[in-house]
């Protein structure tokens, strides 16, 4: 997995997809150093392979899972298109609010997109660079099994989170039972 943000709340994310989707690499990224330096300290020795990274596209490098994890609040890219291949899954979690978006347009519109409620998350989440009526799928829907999630294995999917940690840890919890 590459997590690009590397504060607080991405060694909560890493070691959630550890205990519950068997991680065993994260690469790490962040535009300040220190907390890079502080989150690999943090998760060494937990049966991670933990590689710190100078660049974003370094990060990503095999990466299966790209989580993205900051609060940058000013319409800042993060993940060009031409970042993200085919077969790959998003987390773009973080502080969500108006303004707050990471990925590429371009992105969005490759990806199957999974939300949790979407009239938050059209306001707060990277879909608010998107058409009111695109569609997106609610995860509560591929949890029950009422609609599959992952297509093939070239589909990019994306969860735009702009939920609390604790939704997302129980979610991911149902998702792994399942």
């Amino acid at each position: 997995m590459a997590m690009i943000g590397n504060g607080a709340q991405s060694e909560f994310q890493t070691l959630a997809m550890k205990a519950i989707c068997g991680l065993k690499s994260v690469r790490l990224y962040d535009i300040d150093p220190a907390a890079t330096a502080k989150a690999a300290r943090n998760l060494r020795g937990l049966g991670l392979e933990v590689v710190s990274c100078s660049t974003p596209e370094e990060s990503m490098e095999g990466a299966q899972i790209i989580t993205t994890c900051t609060a940058d609040k000013q319409y800042a890219t993060i993940l060009t298109d031409n970042m993200v291949g085919s077969g790959v899954h998003i987390n773009a979690i973080g502080g969500d609010c108006p303004g707050k978006t990471e990925l590429a347009p371009a992105i969005l519109h490759r990806s199957s997109i999974f939300v949790e409620y979407p009239p938050q998350t059209r306001i707060e989440g990277e879909i608010q660079q998107l058409e009111a009526d695109h569609p997106v799928t609610e995860l509560w829907q591929v949890m029950t099994r009422a609609v599959q999630g992952r297509r093939d294995a070239r589909e990019i999917t994306l969860f735009d989170s702009v939920g609390f940690a604790i939704e997302d840890f129980s979610a991911l919890r149902v998702v792994h039972d399942l």
